[in-house]
């Protein structure tokens, strides 16, 4: 029995990395939203309501949404798992 939760721990843990690694590549490809200095003083930005499919930004923050909320998930259950969080 302690042997299969081992397994299953490491198992979580490689998830973890790999999730983590996920995330850190998912951000890093997302263009960034603002124009530095020349952004603030006085440029207008144009914003569409045009509610159609999904563009690249639009897509790639829900990954970053779905990706974040499951490595949170992967990793309460790997800090449980190590007694890390402990209920008591």
């Amino acid at each position: 029995m302690q042997t299969v939760l081992r397994v299953i721990y490491w198992f979580l843990v490689v998830i973890q990395c790999l999730t983590g690694l996920a995330l850190i590549y998912v951000i890093t490809i997302q263009e960034s939203k603002n124009d530095g200095l020349a952004g603030q003083i006085g440029s207008t930005t144009a914003t569409s309501s045009f509610k159609g499919k999904a563009g690249k930004d639009e897509q790639l923050n829900l990954v970053t949404k779905n990706i974040s909320m499951f490595f949170f998930a992967v990793s309460a259950v790997v800090a449980f798992g190590t007694g890390r969080w402990d209920l008591h």
